[in-house]
């Protein structure tokens, strides 16, 4: 069984004024809304089963679903109109939605990309283990990362397991490992592997317990790089990756073009 969750409850301000009126997860781009966009790939990917976490107009969007009949799919309401809670706390709060045994595969609303999402899904989760180097190890969440131009990277070690994240700019680096933490980031540049992350990633419904010590709102991206040391994060790499994040009014306006490239 493949299941995944849509974000879908952020307030949408780079949308503003269309967001005024509306969740961004009904605003169109190329006649179609872009949570009826991301759930057809899923659905056309193989995935069955659909979490989708709701804010900020929720009412309208649990209404568009009831219209459509859910699409024909198991699609299943977090409801965070209370409060927004985070990438790391929206799926923490979705934990007794989703089937203990498989794997989850986190897509924002607002991306268009060119991801093959049942392979990405289906990716080899064996990784290198940290003290012996022999790869038995399974990881508990795949990370899609590619190369661009950015101020802010993910790091991984030469067996692609995230180890880090550094701001190039102000030299800023964040990781549980203290070799890496004090390191000179010219050195981090030269040693570990550096990546931009896609905002596409899968989660195993076994790292729920470790959220069990997290507040309530959290982002995801802190959880990895605090538990990086203890469990296995795996960075997939796509060279040929093709992304757009349609959350703001100018990128909005270019991505019925972008459609067509992908």
């Amino acid at each position: 069984m493949m299941q995944a969750m849509i974000f879908a409850a952020g307030l949408g301000t780079r949308l503003k004024p269309l967001t005024d009126h509306m969740p961004k997860a009904l605003v169109r781009v190329g006649g179609e809304p872009l949570l009826k966009r991301v759930i057809f790939r899923l659905r056309d990917a193989g995935f069955s089963r659909i979490v989708i976490n709701v804010h900020h107009f929720a009412p309208m969007i649990l209404d568009y679903l009831r219209e459509n009949g859910n699409f024909g799919m198991d699609i299943r309401i977090s409801d965070e109109s209370e409060t927004l809670l985070e990438t790391g706390g929206g799926i923490k709060k979705a934990q007794g939605l989703f089937d203990p045994h498989f794997p989850i595969l986190i897509h924002n609303v607002d991306i268009l990309s060119n991801v093959d999402l049942k392979a990405f899904y289906s990716h080899d989760r064996k990784v290198m283990c940290m003290d012996c180097g022999v790869p038995h190890d399974v990881a508990d969440a795949t990370l899609l990362v590619s190369w661009r131009k950015t101020k802010r990277y993910l790091l991984f070690n030469d067996a692609l397991r995230l180890v880090g994240w550094m701001n190039i700019e102000t030299g800023q680096v964040k990781s549980p490992f203290a070799e890496i933490r004090e390191a000179d980031p010219q050195v981090l540049r030269e040693k570990l592997k550096m990546y931009a992350f896609s905002g596409i990633h899968t989660f195993s419904p076994s790292l729920f317990p470790l959220m069990d010590r997290y507040p309530e709102k959290f982002p995801i991206m802190d959880f990895y790089l605090d538990n990086c040391k203890e469990v296995a994060i795996k960075g997939v790499v796509k060279d040929d990756l093709k992304l757009m994040d349609v959350g703001k009014q100018e990128t909005l306006a270019e991505a019925e073009n972008f459609l067509n490239t992908i």
